[in-house]
């Protein structure tokens, strides 16, 4: 038996059967007249009569809804499907809701930063700040069909801000206020939101980052937005931009009111959030998530999958712009406080987060392998830095988590399961993930998620890597994209690569017992440092650049660095012009200007000639295959393959 197939942690017996998803699993087998014979059982009849299982899913569950359940899906078709077409619920109204009044003295909200700012609400408090955030947002015409955008840390001021607009029936849009003035343009301008939430600086590695600047600039891009709203009462910030300012502290002020307030419920498919894409090829797509897509997802995952319970806590290491800040409000549903931290992980200490996770007796702490392996290299030793008693699982996602991490765990945090979850914005959710029934294996999901079809386009078990493809409706695919009214842009991403069936872009293998690696991006969409980027933002900025002809962001694998890849940008200069340490330095820094930090390569490389296609489009593929030292899958469709062997020959990239 080798390594990989020996479990690294088995859960106790006691402990998975009085699992949710144990629970849950019984109740199916009831409901359906079948006795299960084990895990793998259950999770196949899930996916084959999906529409059982979500009709189960949602009676167990009990959501607060109205209308009726019937049907549970409209079409068949993966691609246009409709589920629960005749129920209206309230997304907000589900997370904020107590089933008694001990619920409302509960901690529901716990908010900290680097700088050393706490803060706690309970259940009664938060729900309060939200619905006098509400009433203050409808009286400024906050409502259905409206378009809110935010550049928010990760804090209980968006949090509130979020809710209550999404309760009104608004939809949210977020990103960090770390991403460069034209990266958050080429977001928000395709919504034209008429509401602007923005915060006035961020704190990181003990330095204050005013936004003053990039805010002159997103502002004068957004003629629509109206009213700008203060975050963190930075008016200095805000003010003098032409436009209407007011805090979010005044808001809640003006609407505070001993009244109760009755959160309106909206259609199942109702638009909630607008993720979006990296931006592989031109500007981020604006995917649209509904209301109760969104929660019923989320409730199976975090219920279900991740064992989410009253008294929990959540701790997420994420910022406004990834879908792990959405994914993790939905812990409120569950009765599961959050824990939101915001700022550095490393400051002002090294073990900074993981004192965190000690002090605020979190249960369940999400990361990504970029951060483990930091830890790992840095020798810091969670478990001797921090009580970390109350902590029963750590959640990995964002890249492919190595099979080291999960030693390097189970040595220095403890024993405890180390769960890999991918799916991504594309979803608001995850594809694999945890399980409370189900041993850990080094380097692999637990299991494919409840009532998904997941197979690998080259194999289904049989140990071969192949694309990952879902192949039956579930409720948290996207409703639409944003301003695509014949539904082209979405099918040209989803669909048209394997017609009736969702391809995601990811490549993985599927095991046999249920599992599942996932071995990274099939696109061309990077993860560095555990954050996905994507090059056509990359290429936005150089085009200013005339020294360059053609530039070509790739991912290389590297053990050495944090998350195990780096950023490689490599560049087909004009005639007479030499990449020298001047020019380098420049595109370092409009890059760092204009997108972000990660978005700065870690090499920049002067090549002849870039790997394209016989019709001219540039092959990001084959050059990520030529810098990673593989053989692209098909040579022939490539005009000139004879550049790729200066790629893996370049003295930059690590070639001889």
């Amino acid at each position: 038996m080798t390594e990989s197939d020996r479990p690294i942690f088995v859960p106790e017996p006691e402990v998975s059967s009085r699992s949710q998803m144990a629970y849950f699993m019984a109740y199916c087998a009831r409901a359906a007249g079948i006795d299960f014979e084990d895990w793998l059982e259950f999770s196949k009849w899930s996916a084959a009569s999906w529409r059982d299982f979500w009709r189960c899913f949602l009676a167990w569950a009990a959501p607060e809804t109205e209308g009726t359940s019937e049907p549970v899906c409209a079409g068949d078709a993966i691609e246009s499907a409709v589920f629960f077409p005749e129920l209206r619920l309230s997304y907000t109204g589900n997370l904020l809701r107590s089933t008694s009044p001990d619920q409302d003295e509960t901690v529901a909200l716990i908010a900290l930063d680097e700088t050393g700012r706490r803060s706690e609400w309970t259940r009664a408090e938060l729900r309060a700040r939200v619905e006098a955030a509400a009433r203050s947002l409808r009286a400024l015409g906050v409502g259905p069909g409206a378009r809110v955008a935010a550049i928010a840390r990760n804090d209980d001021e968006a949090i509130v801000a979020c809710l209550a607009a999404t309760g009104l029936g608004a939809t949210w849009s977020s990103v960090g206020p770390d991403q460069g003035h034209e990266a958050i343009l080429a977001r928000f301008k395709q919504l034209d939101p008429g509401l602007l939430l923005t915060v006035g600086s961020y704190p990181y590695q003990g330095s204050i980052r005013p936004l003053r600047d990039r805010l002159e600039a997103v502002v004068a891009g957004l003629p629509t937005a109206r009213i700008l709203v203060s975050l963190d009462r930075d008016l200095a910030a805000v003010s003098g931009l032409g436009r209407e300012v007011v805090t979010l502290a005044e808001l809640e002020a003006k609407g505070s009111s001993s009244e109760a307030f009755n959160w309106p419920r909206f259609p199942f498919n109702h638009p909630l959030f607008v993720m979006f894409s990296s931006g592989t090829t031109g500007a981020p797509k604006c995917i649209v998530h509904g209301v109760g897509g969104t929660l019923l997802e989320h409730l199976k995952e975090q219920r279900l999958h991740s064992d989410f319970k009253p008294g929990d806590r959540l701790l997420f290491t994420t910022s406004c712009g990834w879908m792990m800040w959405n994914w993790q409000l939905s812990a409120l549903a569950s009765q599961t406080a959050i824990v939101a931290y915001d700022g550095s992980p490393t400051f002002p200490a090294l073990d900074s987060l993981w004192r965190a996770v000690g002090q605020e007796r979190v249960s369940v702490f999400g990361t990504g392998p970029a951060y483990l392996q930091y830890c790992r290299d840095a020798a810091i030793v969670p478990r001797d830095c921090a009580d970390l008693t109350r902590l029963r699982a750590i959640q990995s996602t964002g890249s492919v988590l190595g099979d080291k991490m999960y030693d390097w765990v189970a040595e220095n945090a403890g024993s405890l399961p180390l769960q890999s979850i991918s799916g991504g914005t594309d979803i608001l959710g995850c594809f694999v993930l945890g399980n409370p029934l189900l041993p850990v294996f080094r380097g692999e999901a637990q299991s494919i998620s409840l009532g998904i079809d997941l197979r690998s386009l080259k194999s289904d078990g049989g140990g071969e890597v192949g694309e990952l493809i879902c192949c039956n409706p579930f409720p948290s695919r996207p409703i639409a994209f944003f301003n695509d009214p014949d539904g082209s842009k979405f099918h040209a991403a989803y669909f048209s690569q394997n017609p009736g069936i969702w391809t995601h872009g990811d490549f993985v293998i599927l095991t046999p017992r249920g599992g599942a690696r996932i071995l990274g991006r099939s696109d061309g969409v990077m993860n560095i440092r555990g954050v996905r980027i994507g090059p056509a933002e990359i290429y936005s900025v150089l085009q200013d650049f005339v020294e360059i002809r053609q530039a070509m962001a790739v991912e290389q694998l590297s053990p050495g660095e944090i998350g195990g890849s780096r950023l490689i940008l490599l560049l087909v200069l004009r005639e007479g012009v030499t990449l020298d340490r001047p020019l380098t330095l420049r595109i370092k820094k409009e890059l760092s200007r204009r997108a972000s930090m990660l978005h700065v390569p870690a090499v920049i490389a002067a090549v002849d000639d870039l790997p394209a296609t016989h019709n001219g489009k540039l092959s990001e593929r084959a050059a990520r295959d030529a810098v990673n030292g593989r053989l692209p899958a098909n040579l022939a469709a490539l005009r000139n393959p004879g550049c790729l062997e200066q790629l893996r020959a370049h003295v930059d990239l690590g070639g001889a």
